[in-house]
Parts: structure tokens; sequence; C-alpha cells
């Protein structure tokens, strides 16, 4: 496979402060590559350093064959890139949005409004192309900026946490049009906070405190850092037992999962009847255990965790 994005030693300070360390990874064509983290992490900063407009203190890196540090503008012509805030004017229509960002990538006349039509096809918006931003949902906005940044067909889209603030139902539609754009060879560079968004990308690396400390697709980072049994569990007073039972051998974590607990426990010691046992013992009442999936949410919790308590024996 052709890699289209090469990071080697990448970093950035500003000060004394490590923003971005010592960071190596590659992307695929027609990749969609999840990078993840909690806030803080170094993701934006690596994204910035990505599509020039941020110099890396260290290291270097290639995207679309460019030199970020040397080849920034050539490098900008090559990638479409979407940020976090909305950047669009509100007061003009979809369609004159598309127009007027288009003439600032050098596109003009009848091959401007034929990519804004192509673009507009390729993310549902054709039947808006006359209505003005500014009424639009949140979920559709967000096309709309997606939409822009297609519009000069980039090999490579950067999205920076593309459906903050999008209702669930616009974030599986977001997510068909960036499966479709990797099915047709684009390469797609994603930031998300949302975890079952990560599920449709081809590999995940994560960031703490400025490190990648993991990449690998979604299952392989359950493999490795999730091998353990994986329980759901429901019932009233169930933080009474937390503490008593993470101190049992066997117990690897417990944490908030929505109305109840995500458990990890080695098999040989734990099982339904066994859990909802020590629960109810420790002071829960009407305890359901059911055994469940690893999901990314339970990796990235045992990442973070490490990589926390990495930084307080080093301290």
């Amino acid at each position: 496979m052709t890699h289209v994005i090469e990071v080697e030693h990448l970093g950035r300070r500003f000060g004394n402060f490590n923003a971005v360390s010592d960071v190596n990874f590659h992307v695929e064509q027609g990749e969609i590559f999840g990078y993840l983290g909690a806030n803080g992490a170094g993701k934006s900063t690596t994204i910035r350093m990505l599509i020039g407009l941020l110099a890396p203190s260290s290291g270097k890196a290639s995207v679309a064959g460019f030199d970020i540090a040397h080849e920034s503008e050539a490098l900008k012509a090559a990638i479409g890139y979407m940020s976090q805030k909305f950047s669009l004017y509100l007061d003009l229509p979809v369609l004159e949005n598309l127009l007027f960002f288009g003439g600032a990538y050098g596109l003009g006349g009848r091959t401007l409004r034929a990519r804004a039509e192509h673009a507009l096809g390729l993310t549902g918006l054709k039947d808006s192309a006359r209505t003005v931003t500014g009424s639009l949902p949140g979920g559709l906005r967000q096309r709309l900026a997606l939409s822009c940044a297609l519009l000069h067909e980039p090999e490579i889209v950067f999205l920076d946490e593309p459906t903050a603030g999008v209702d669930p139902e616009a974030r599986r539609s977001f997510w068909g049009v960036i499966r479709d754009l990797s099915r047709a060879g684009t390469t797609v560079f994603v930031t998300t906070h949302y975890l079952d968004e990560a599920e449709y990308c081809r590999r995940i690396g994560l960031m703490v405190d400025g490190r990648l400390v993991a990449l690998d697709t979604p299952e392989g980072l359950k493999k490795t850092y999730v091998p353990e049994s994986v329980f759901v569990v429901h019932g009233a007073q169930l933080m009474r037992a937390v503490e008593g039972l993470e101190q049992r051998p066997g117990i690897k974590g417990i944490a908030p999962f929505g109305a109840g607990l995500h458990l990890r426990a080695e098999s040989k010691h734990w099982d339904v009847d066994t859990l909802a046992a020590a629960f109810s013992e420790l002071g829960a009442t009407s305890v359901l255990v059911q055994p469940t999936e690893a999901t990314l949410e339970d990796v990235f919790l045992e990442v973070v965790g490490r990589g926390a308590a990495k930084s307080e024996s080093a301290s």
C-alpha cells in the first residue's frame, strides 16, 4: 500500500511544554485513520503540523509527498481541512458558501460550479443548495463544511472532531459520507471524542500527554489492552461495592458506563454468578451482571490509565 502520510519522530514544543513528543506513524492511501486522545493530548497540534499551519520543533513528516516543513504551500493544495469550529458564512446560501471558498482555492467559472455541484452530491446537500446556511441544522452544517474541504478534490482530508455537538443520527449519516470517500480512494485523517465512531476507522492511534502510545486496528487494540472478560453491571447502590471489589484478585478495572458499570475481570477468577454475589455481599442490591464485548471506551480507559500511572511513577 502507498503511504500518503509519513511521520518520523515528530515533536512540537511551546516554551518548556512538549505538546507533541517523538510521534511516529504512517497512513495508507484510502485509509480512515483515527487519532484519539483526551483534550490536550496533542491531537490538534499534530494536525496543525501535518497541514502546514505549524512548524515542527523536531522530527519530520511528509503529506501527499510534500515535506511539511519546507513545502507547506504546495501541501495545502493537495489536502482538505475541516476544523473543530464551524467557519462558514451563516448569512450566505449553501451554494454561495461553496462558490466563495472555491475561489479561495483558485477555482472559478464552470470548473468551480461543477466541483460545487459534485461536492453537494457527495455530501447529500443538493436539495439544500439555495438554503441559507444559518438555518441548517448542525448535522447539515457539518456536511457543508466537509463539502468546502472537498471542493478542490484533495488526496487527503483532515477532519478535526467533525461531529462535535451533532446529534447521533446526524453523526451516523456524516460517517456514511466519510466511508464513501474512503471507498473512492480519498484518505481520511480524523480526530473524534466519540469512541463509537472510531470503530469505523481502519486503524487508530491513541495519544496520551503528547505521545502516541498505541496504534492498531480497533480489534487489535481490544485484544492487546482488554484481554480479560468484560461484564456490564446494573443495579442499585453499585458504588458501595466498587472500592471493595477493586481490591480483589482478578478484577482489572471498573468504570461507569451509562446507568451501570463496565467491569473487566480475569475469567479464571470471575463469572456472572460470582460477580453478582460479590456486589451483593458488598452492599449493592438488585444486581444484574451480563457478559459483553470490549469497546474502544474500555481500551481508552486502560491506555489513559497506564499513561497516568507512568506519569506518577516518573514524578
